[in-house]
Order: structure tokens, then sequence, then C-alpha cells
């Protein structure tokens, strides 16, 4: 794992204003939840365990698994890992009834290709859930993230800053039902510019 994956990352992730995006999102999981990029399971504790029959974590760092542990054994629900990236998603198409992807599409580096992966395996009728940061609605912003991008890319474990989030889940094949959007306080606006809700299949 690298200094920033051990060290900073899990501090950014564990920012209460991040945690309340989390809980917004991950309890309108339903049935057979695909989560991509697990990381060390933040999301686990706000499952709706009344409502999930199991998650599957798709999480390729052994590092992060490794984090995951307690999490993990403390889930009311059973997990299954998925040591692949997010654009090998091993599972059979329509098997899955969620796919939870929270602060995850930043880093990898073919979204794309991952969303559609995602695309394939929900069934018809399941959810893709969102909250992921990307591109800023201002000009200012924007230009800023664009320029920093390159170098923050880089120290920062593959995250890019300016991805557009809503036209990335467009062309994958989903059709947006729900979303919000606003800076995060307490995060620099050029990595805090957060979109959050739910897609179906097209």
């Amino acid at each position: 794992m690298s200094f920033y994956e051990n060290h900073v990352l899990p501090h950014l992730l564990h920012l209460a204003v991040v945690e309340r995006q989390r809980a917004a999102v991950v309890p309108q999981a339903r049935g057979r939840v695909l989560e991509v990029g697990m990381g060390s399971g933040l999301n686990l504790p706000h499952y709706d365990p009344h409502q999930v029959e199991l998650v599957w974590g798709l999480e390729p760092s052994e590092g992060m698994r490794r984090k995951a542990r307690h999490n993990v054994a403390g889930a009311p629900f059973e997990v299954r890992w998925l040591d692949l990236p997010g654009e090998e998603i091993p599972l059979e198409s329509d098997s899955v009834d969620t796919v939870v992807l929270t602060y995850t599409l930043c880093t990898i580096p073919d979204g794309l290709r991952a969303l559609e992966q995602m695309r394939r395996v929900l069934q018809p009728g399941g959810r893709l859930l969102f909250c992921e940061h990307g591109t800023a609605p201002d000009e200012d912003v924007r230009r800023w993230q664009d320029r920093v991008n390159p170098l923050w890319c880089k120290v920062a474990g593959g995250c890019n800053l300016n991805r557009d989030i809503p036209e990335l889940i467009g062309h994958a094949g989903f059709g947006i039902q729900r979303m919000e959007t606003d800076y995060l306080s307490k995060v620099p606006r050029f990595a805090g510019f957060n979109f959050w809700g739910s897609a179906v299949p097209r």
C-alpha cells in the first residue's frame, strides 16, 4: 500500500461530513449487494441488516482487505470478497439487486468500463447507489481541478479530481433517478464537490 493509502486516505474517508454522505446513501441498498471499492469496510455499518441478504465486496487491494477485517467480522450479514478491479467484476449478468459506489470512481483507471460492468451485473429493476466527488460547476474551481489533477493523481493513489460523474453514469447506460449535489464543508473546494443519488439501467 502507498503512503497515501496508509496514512492520508483513511483520515479523509473518516471525516464526519463524509460519514454523513455514506449514511444518506448506503441504507437504501436491498437484497444482494455489490459494493465496488469496499476498502476498509466503512460502509458496512450503514447497511440495513433487515434489507440486505449478502454483500460482495470488490476490493483489489490486499492491504485494504486486511484493514476491513474488524468491520467484516461485525457485519450481521454475509460478506464475500472479490479481489479484482472494478473493470473486471466476476459476477454473472443480472445477478445483483443493488450496486453501491462511494468515493471509488475517482480512482478506477477506466471508470466507464467499470460502470458498464456494474450495469451488466444489475438485474432488471436493480439500482446503482452512488456518492462520488468530481468536477465542480464553478469555472474557477474547475480550472483549479484541471490544473492540480495530474500531480494530485500521482500523489493521491490515482484519485482524479475532475471526472464528470453524471456524464460517466449516463454514458454507461444508466438513467439517473435522483441526484443531489453540493460542496462538502471542511473539504477544499477543488476536492469537495459531491454527487449522490441513484440510477437504474436503461
